[in-house]
């Protein structure tokens, strides 16, 4: 029997077999390494390309037909970096550790921005001459709704695709992502939001629009003209009402009313409020078209107004639309300056102080100041069904009172009016959820004077900590020697206030399942004020009444017990100045004072 030796060749061909395994692999990775970064390097900057694109057409936001065309080539960028980060080997390389979910995060964000271009973007393209702006000016004083309502089904869909493609960047984990692509995520994720609620937008204009302009048959809406200088919770009093008919985009003004031609309601009221309403506002917005917009809930008074108009005048109207004098100061920033019957010439400047002060020196009548009223309000509606508005400024002009909340609209039929649901143009109670918080804050005259054009106005939030957030409401009266305003604009103590005072009610609602730890008020004022409560459509109601003489200011602090969300903010009453809006502030109950005893006044 013949006994080999074992061969030292083997373990020498075995080793060089494992080095020659070990390289291809390496060589493979370092292959699928370069493949991966030089693809990904190139889809980045056809994002960025894209990205550069989207912030260009966003400067002409306001003229869809011109945005969605400067759109037009973005297509080509997000197209090719989704097909740069969907190939075999990059799919393969997001289940590795740590590369992985940044692998991910770069392939869904372009997947969902391509999407949201062709499936969203590209459709609305197609109907961009039906949004030019110019083709939404009156011709003859009609406006073309067919081609408005034309464009709805693309909005539409646009607005879908857009939310979904929002949702899921979104949606994207970003913790375990480096800080530029976290970066990076969370900017598309904020584009795509600011994009679907502007696809949202128009695709609620496109439908709306139409419909309120007579598309579908002849429809009537009352105009309620609010007026800042004497208070009322989404605005100020009605004095002057208009009804305007429509009918295929052509408005007529039909009727023309004020406050004085409701006088003979004021005895039952024309329609049974909830009780929580009446418990906080009494009767009287449902006895008197002055207080229709009391209750700060658009949707509670517009129909109160409705059917007053209707008692008054024998018309239902289809729809009830609020403004207020700054609202007619940014429409004629569109419109520019008109002519009054008086030879006054209104401007944006000056429409403001001449409807809210000066009307008052110059006719002590109010009869003689509503018919002022009309007639500013009349030649800034035949200035824009003449189609004199620059319509790229009309529409800032819409936007910007919207957003105020200045510009209110309701609709009889309950399937239109659901298109204004989640609207600022609802004039709705403020909504809370799990991530804002939103305080209202409501200011009533109770003086029957104009003097709250000289009040001012200061809300301010701040989160607490451990649960519990701070409201600060702050009134200061700007009012001059009142001997030297006329008795109209005091009130002539007429309701038991002494001349140039001006007593309000403010209406604090927290959200609902808040509830108040700690009240404070100061004042400089040697004039106490009072206190009250209640609760109104499940949330806890504060009533703080104050009394200020000219030249005084008092204030108010709650503490409020309410989950901490990630945003803490307050919507109220829309006074004369724009500038008088809620802000952030500071906790002004430190963690030092939490053993103060609550409901204590300083």
């Amino acid at each position: 029997m013949i006994v080999r030796a074992p061969s030292r060749l083997r373990p020498r061909r075995r080793r060089r077999a494992l080095a020659w395994l070990v390289c291809l692999t390496l060589g493979a990775g370092l292959i699928a390494a370069v493949w991966i970064g030089v693809r990904g390097a190139l889809a980045a900057q056809h994002l960025e390309s894209a990205q550069a694109t989207v912030t260009a057409a966003t400067q002409a936001a306001d003229d869809p037909a011109t945005a969605l065309a400067m759109l037009a080539p973005i297509g080509a960028d997000t197209d090719a970096a989704r097909s740069l980060t969907s190939d075999p080997i990059w799919q393969l390389a997001e289940s590795l550790p740590w590369v992985g979910p940044q692998l991910r995060a770069v392939a869904r964000t372009a997947a969902a921005i391509d999407d949201a271009v062709t499936r969203g973007l590209t459709p609305l393209a197609s109907v961009a001459g039906d949004l030019a702006t110019a083709a939404l000016q009156p011709t003859d004083g009609v406006v073309d709704v067919d081609r408005l309502a034309a464009a709805e089904p693309a909005a539409a869909t646009a607005a879908q695709t857009l939310r979904r493609s929002a949702d899921e960047v979104g949606a994207i984990d970003r913790t375990p992502l480096l800080g530029r692509l976290s970066r990076t995520v969370a900017h598309a994720a904020d584009v795509l939001d600011a994009a679907a609620d502007r696809a949202d937008a128009l695709r609620r204009a496109t439908s709306l629009v139409p419909r309120m302009l007579g598309a579908d048959g002849p429809r009537s809406t009352l105009v309620l003209f609010q007026n800042n200088a004497e208070w009322r919770s989404v605005g100020g009093v009605v004095g002057a009402v208009a009804q305007i008919d429509a009918s295929g985009g052509r408005l007529t003004l039909s009727a023309q009313g004020s406050s004085g031609d409701f006088a003979r309601l004021s005895g039952a009221p024309v329609a049974s409020l909830p009780a929580d309403v009446q418990d906080l506002y009494g009767t009287r917005p449902a006895r008197y078209i002055q207080d229709t917009t009391q209750v700060p809930d658009f949707t509670v008074g517009a129909p109160l107004a409705q059917e007053m108009w209707r008692r008054v005048h024998g018309a239902k109207v289809d729809a009830v639309v609020a403004v207020d004098p700054v609202t007619l100061s940014y429409l004629l920033r569109a419109t520019g300056p008109v002519r009054l019957p008086t030879g006054d010439e209104m401007t944006a400047d000056s429409a403001i102080p001449l409807l809210l002060h000066d009307v008052y020196a110059r006719y002590p009548d109010p009869t003689a100041q509503d018919a002022f009223f009309r007639s500013a309000s009349i030649a800034v509606f035949q200035a824009l069904t003449e189609g004199r508005a620059a319509p790229v400024a009309l529409i800032d002009a819409v936007t910007r009172a919207s957003a105020e909340r200045r510009l209110l609209v309701w609709n009889a039929d309950a399937a239109t009016q659901a298109l204004l649901d989640g609207t600022t143009l609802q004039g709705a109670l403020p909504v809370s959820d799990a991530a804002r918080t939103t305080i209202g804050v409501y200011l009533n005259d109770g003086t029957g004077s104009k003097m709250d054009y000289y009040l001012r106005p200061r809300v301010e939030t701040a989160w607490c900590g451990s649960g519990t957030a701070s409201v600060h409401v702050e009134l200061r009266s700007d009012a001059p020697d009142p001997r030297l305003l006329p008795a109209y604009v005091t009130g002539a103590g007429t309701y038991g206030i002494p001349p140039g005072d001006a007593l309000t009610g403010v209406y604090i609602y927290l959200p609902p399942g808040a509830s108040v730890v700690d009240q404070r008020s100061a004042s400089d004022s040697p004039i106490a004020s009072g206190f009250a409560g209640g609760t109104h459509d499940g949330r806890t109601v504060l009533k703080w009444s104050v009394e200020l003489p000219p030249g005084r200011s008092a204030s108010i602090d709650l503490e409020i017990a309410l989950p901490e969300t990630s945003v803490l903010d307050a919507v109220s009453t829309p006074t004369r100045d724009p500038a008088e809006v809620p802000g952030a502030g500071a906790c002004r109950f430190p963690a030092d004072e939490a053993d103060t005893e609550p409901g204590g006044n300083g």
